[in-house]
């Protein structure tokens, strides 16, 4: 039988999918004949990634802050009016500014934790509100960081807040299995976005080196000897928010060209 994602006519929630990785996760799943949601928290630039996006196929947009949870009930709100439930919750947010642990302050902490702990905890468990009442055998997909598994020097927020994306995915594999919802976890290592750009500048001024020097030398650290593309990510999230992952739960998979050490 040949292998097909099964997502023709479903409904696909995207959050922060204005640009980079999460803009590329909705236009995969359109091209799969997915209906999509794109969220995001810039309504200039989320009414462009719409217009982008059209010709692939159905796609709304919902302006919301993933920070606040009254926006977050709004986007799921808006989600159902406009598809009429939820069958893949993909989970993108953006990143702190970089910065070394002692550089951080409460109001810093505090506002990745919102960003990175509580937002996705909270959407996920409206999301499942809405799968469990309509007895959807949906799916959840979670994007945190390669560096839960090994820190990255200067991103001390990321490291310490997305880990709680692992225990939210294992915790809810295991609490959601048995109503048919499966959630999984990606852990991109370095993804061609504005971001990292930013992050190799961070890292430029702190070595005394230029950007393309920094880049270089983190380059130097992948096995597969190159950065990735947000298309190569988003084939991912797509397997992970379609019937090809079908008995996979629970899982935490890197995509960084192989530059994880670690066993675990």
């Amino acid at each position: 039988m040949p292998l097909s994602s099964g997502l023709k006519g479903q409904r696909v929630l995207v959050t922060a999918a204005s640009q980079g990785i999460g803009f590329a996760a909705a236009q995969a799943f359109l091209e799969e004949g997915a209906r999509v949601v794109v969220n995001g928290s810039n309504p200039a630039r989320l009414d462009t990634a719409v217009q982008t996006l059209r010709p692939l196929g159905e796609v709304h947009g919902v302006v919301a802050d993933l920070a606040r949870h009254d926006e977050l009930d709004r986007l799921v709100g808006e989600t159902t009016t406009a598809l009429g439930g939820v069958d893949t919750l993909v989970y993108v947010t953006g990143s702190p500014a970089p910065g070394t642990f002692m550089e951080q302050d409460f109001d810093t902490w505090q506002a990745a934790a919102a960003l990175l702990t509580v937002s996705p905890a909270y959407l996920a468990k409206k999301v499942a509100e809405l799968m469990l009442a309509s007895q959807t055998k949906g799916r959840m997909v979670f994007s945190a960081s390669s560096a839960i598994r090994e820190p990255i020097p200067n991103i001390a927020t990321s490291n310490v807040c997305r880990i709680a994306i692992a225990g939210l995915v294992r915790t809810l594999a295991r609490e959601l299995g048995p109503n048919g919802i499966r959630v999984n976890g990606v852990l991109p290592g370095l993804i061609a976005t504005d971001r990292l750009a930013h992050v190799f500048g961070d890292a430029a001024k702190r070595r005394g080196v230029t950007p393309e020097q920094a880049r270089d030398f983190a380059v130097r650290e992948i096995p597969l000897g190159r950065i990735g593309s947000p298309e190569e990510l988003a084939r991912v999230f797509v397997f992970l928010g379609s019937e090809m992952s079908s008995f996979v739960s629970g899982a935490l998979l890197p995509v960084d060209g192989g530059a994880l050490h670690s066993v675990g």
